[in-house]
């Protein structure tokens, strides 16, 4: 899991956590001696990107200097894997599916509801989430623009990243569920690490898998992105409605 280092973790130390995780980095390296050229290609494209995170500013600062370091990493971990891989048969891109599916449309169309509850559930259990996004004492339109805009960003290339790319890379190693637990413990760790605190692992990974069913479903991003940009206005109208209780960012006729 990604944390920052000041933040404790399973009762180790920070010493112990780096310990723990240069062990497991030669690991991994040892292992990856013993795997066939083309499964090698893919673990390191895969490895390369996480690396690039560990060292990520992830939070949720809307400081232009943070969004530009942060931008760089994120813009990095999505190029870097189809040009170590080489085959565009795994990262693929696609947008737009080749037929409609229902069960995609009935899904994003719940997903409206289920986010809405799940939002009020989730900062019921943690009320204190919503304070992870800084917002000044009283509204400001040019801040509350860049929360909706950095949060919709962020939403777009989750998608991207962990399931157009790790989901992806993984499918193409493992089983369909192995690959999609294994991409939705990512999604979650990034998340965490960013804002996503309390009972925050819960339900990103809950989100994290459906999203990889829906993608193995469908094999483009149309439905996977719209389902978090409908997760992501009811986070930004759930932040709002904890800071300035009188606002709403609700769409009105």
């Amino acid at each position: 899991m990604l944390v920052p280092l000041d933040r404790p973790v399973l009762g180790l130390s920070v010493n112990a956590r780096i310990v723990t995780g240069c062990v497991a980095t030669l690991a991994f390296l040892l292992l990856l001696a013993f795997e066939p050229s083309k499964r090698r290609r893919v673990y390191v494209a895969l490895a390369v990107p996480l690396a690039i995170l560990v060292f990520a500013p992830i939070n949720t600062s809307l400081a232009l200097p943070h969004v530009l370091r942060l931008g760089i990493a994120f813009l990095a971990v999505v190029v870097i894997p189809p040009l170590i891989l080489r085959d565009r048969s795994i990262i693929t891109f696609k947008f737009w599916p080749e037929r409609i599916d229902n069960v995609d449309v009935l899904y994003t169309l719940l997903s409206i509801p289920l986010a809405w509850g799940g939002f009020q559930l989730y900062f019921y259990l943690s009320p204190d989430v919503p304070y992870n996004w800084q917002l000044g004492a009283t509204p400001d339109n040019t801040e509350l623009f860049s929360l909706f805009m950095g949060i919709n960003a962020v939403g777009i290339w989750d998608e991207l990243f962990f399931i157009n790319i790790c989901y992806a890379l993984l499918r193409s190693l493992f089983s369909y569920r192995t690959a999609n637990l294994a991409q939705a413990v990512i999604y979650t760790s990034v998340l965490y690490d960013m804002a996503f605190s309390g009972w925050g692992p819960a339900f990103v990974y809950t989100l994290a898998i459906t999203q990889g069913v829906m993608y193995e479903r469908s094999k483009v991003l149309l439905w996977v992105l719209i389902v978090h940009l409908i997760v992501d206005y009811f986070l930004v109208q759930a932040i709002i409605s904890h800071y300035y209780p009188q606002l709403s960012v609700w769409w009105h006729p």
